[in-house]
């Protein structure tokens, strides 16, 4: 017996280090093999890029159930809050990354899903802490746990290939970071406690700095191409024209004055995003870029019929006037074609207008690509 110990220990020894050493070597080759400068995609924010977070975690904030993704190729739900793809699956594949980038919660995922980029997003998160505790979204992943988790990741990357690998992993990665319409939408329109504190100019100053602060961490922990998402015309988004129009049932349009608070949001964010990249020039080398949602969805709406769409004003599920989440559930009734809907609930897009809005994005992603 002592001699078969001493004679299968080095051999299962051995096994073990080529395994290591191989699974080392694939995922090396796999960053040398990709076609541009970006090697990985890493996401934050909320509902418009959470590719399914929030289905391991207790909220009822989810879209892990049909009818959500039924347009997806094997039609199964996977938390994406729309039929199928999100703008950040389609900005990893035409970096030619992957063709979907998989939620960080996920445990299955392998060593080479990890390093090619993942979402930390959390769908009802915003960058006012207090979105991500409202009983609107139940508790939800705030912004900074998600760079908690980023920093997780960060070290389970280490141990796989060394500190100076994973440190130039993450400099040559794009960093993309969607939040906003929560703050907005939600915590400010929605419920009373922020209004009583600030103004609406307070407010957008308010989500301003915390948006600066979040870039700022970014960047302290690697990241060197950033691009931060707008918010969309607010005042065009079904639920909006539900609760806000004066007749929300019968002559259903957008409200304009949502609308212009998300126009000079976007406008200050723009102004903020230089700054910090001003500010951060000489000591990060970092690239900072406002990826524009906010024109390119209003150019939809106004358009609709051009982008061969029949419907703006409520979305594919059910009535399409306030379902999200658990109200679009297996037991509504969806539209027959999504293709021809421009929102996909009353908040989210159809994989079709989150293909639009990457092509109106794609020469600003390609900006951060070159860098």
């Amino acid at each position: 017996m002592d001699c078969s110990y001493r004679i299968l220990f080095p051999i299962l020894f051995f096994i073990l280090f080529v395994s290591v050493s191989c699974s080392r070597s694939l995922v090396e080759t796999q960053i040398k093999d990709l076609n541009n400068s970006v090697q990985a995609l890493f996401v934050f924010g909320d509902s418009t890029v959470d590719s399914g977070n929030n289905n391991y975690i207790g909220t009822v904030f989810k879209a892990d159930f049909w009818p959500y993704g039924k347009d997806l190729p094997d039609h199964i739900p996977t938390g994406r809050f729309s039929d199928g793809k999100l703008t950040t699956d389609f900005i990893a594949s035409h970096l030619g990354i992957k063709e979907y980038v998989p939620p960080y919660l996920d445990k299955t995922l392998s060593v080479e899903e990890l390093m090619t980029g993942v979402s930390f997003a959390s769908a009802g998160s915003g960058y006012d802490p207090l979105t991500a505790q409202t009983t609107v979204h139940t508790r939800v992943i705030n912004m900074d746990k998600q760079l908690e988790y980023f920093i997780e990741y960060k070290a389970r990357m280490e141990q796989v290939i060394g500190k100076e690998k994973m440190e130039t992993h993450i400099r040559k990665s794009a960093f993309i970071v969607s939040a906003g319409t929560n703050d907005l939408v939600f915590t400010y329109f929605s419920l009373p406690v922020r209004r009583r504190q600030y103004n609406i100019t307070d407010y957008q100053n308010y989500l301003l700095q915390s948006t600066q602060k979040f870039i700022q961490s970014l960047m302290d922990l690697g990241a060197r191409k950033i691009g931060v998402v707008g918010i969309p015309p607010m005042g065009c988004l079904p639920v909006m024209v539900t609760l806000k129009s004066e007749n929300a049932i019968f002559q259903r349009g957008c409200v304009d004055y949502y609308t212009t608070v998300a126009k000079e949001y976007n406008d200050k964010l723009q102004t903020e995003l230089q700054t910090v990249m001003k500010i951060n020039a000489a000591k990060y080398g970092a690239i900072i870029v406002y990826a524009d949602i906010h024109e390119s969805l209003l150019d939809i709406i106004h358009n609709y019929t051009n982008f061969g769409f029949d419907e703006w004003k409520r979305g594919c599920c059910g009535s399409g006037l306030l379902e999200m989440s658990i109200l679009c559930n297996p037991e509504t009734m969806v539209c027959v074609d999504p293709t021809k809907f421009v929102f996909w609930d009353s908040i989210h897009p159809t994989e079709k207008t989150y293909h639009l809005l990457f092509m109106a994005l794609r020469n600003t992603i390609d900006i951060l690509a070159k860098k």
